[in-house]
């Protein structure tokens, strides 16, 4: 390998970093971009809260989902039946 095949090497790997920071950048720009966007739209839709009944309610199911699954008894069926809603 002689003095210009390194020279040739160094240029190509140089290109290479460069063209590498070139697409780095662009993408932290856009991600910028975005961020702003998304902070803009948080700004123009506020956060909405739950009901808290309903809230309250699906923490009751999660819990009693919770034990069902770590419960082996033999009630486990009446508690399943005892999830569904009833019919309107």
């Amino acid at each position: 390998m002689g003095f210009g095949d390194v020279i040739g090497l160094a240029i190509v790997v140089a290109g290479f970093l460069g063209f590498a920071s070139m697409l780095t950048e662009a993408y932290k720009a856009k991600m910028r971009v975005r961020e702003k966007e998304l902070e803009a739209q948080g700004a123009r839709a506020p956060l909405q809260t739950p009901d808290s009944a309903a809230s309250e309610r699906l923490e009751a199911r999660l819990r009693v989902l919770e034990r069902i699954a770590t419960d082996k008894t033999a009630k486990l069926s009446a508690e399943i039946e005892d999830l569904r809603e009833p019919a309107n």
